[in-house]
């Protein structure tokens, strides 16, 4: 995994005519699933576009982007905020009938009168699941790149996404037609890691 990691590049330019199969697709997805959510909540849908009309239509929606038609594959990873709330028991189903009453109930405190909280969550784990789907696809021989360039609301519109739920990013994936871009340098470690608590001048 550490290789996936080092490895990874967002790449901008994909070849059109690489197909994914489905079994490719669904085992990405059920890759990304394991991603860790809070109460195991799970509140990531994963909008597997296919329809190459409507990839014009969300292209158009980003700024014209190639690697929104282009790549073999485009997910957009939508979020549901209120997941916690249905059919609450479904989440540990592999704990046991008491277990699992005692997570759903304990989700419901946590979140109850917390809308921001719940938000907030969601999205993060989408963002887990995102990370762990482009890693996935380097393990797999794919290349990929998140993207968060787009119209929003337009996004929302074209995949008639409910009203209880966010667009968190795009996340394409194929095999790519040219390099990527370098490196630009990550800062030094020291400058990043904190060693127990801020110091302030």
């Amino acid at each position: 995994m550490a290789t996936a990691i080092e490895t990874r590049r967002s790449f901008l330019h994909f070849d059109p005519s690489h197909e994914m199969s489905e079994a490719e697709i669904e085992r990405l997805v059920s890759l990304a699933m394991l991603s860790s959510t809070p109460g195991n909540t799970q509140p990531w849908r994963f909008v597997v576009v296919r329809d190459l009309t409507l990839r014009k239509e969300l292209r158009a929606a980003a700024f014209d982007q190639a690697q929104v038609t282009d790549a073999s594959l485009l997910v957009i990873v939508t979020a549901d905020p209120s997941a916690f709330q249905s059919d609450r028991e479904r989440y540990s189903p592999t704990a046991g009938p008491e277990t699992s009453k005692v997570v759903a109930n304990s989700m419901m405190q946590f979140y109850t009168g917390r809308e921001w909280l719940q938000r907030d969550d969601a999205v993060k784990s989408t963002g887990l699941a995102a990370m762990t789907l482009m890693l996935a696809a380097q393990d797999l021989g794919y290349n990929s790149c998140p993207m968060g360039g787009f119209d929003i609301d337009a996004v929302g519109r074209r995949i008639d996404l409910p009203e209880t739920h966010v667009v968190s990013m795009f996340v394409t994936i194929g095999k790519p037609v040219s390099d990527a871009w370098h490196r630009g340098g990550q800062l030094p470690i020291g400058e990043v890691i904190v060693r127990d608590r801020f110091t302030h001048a």
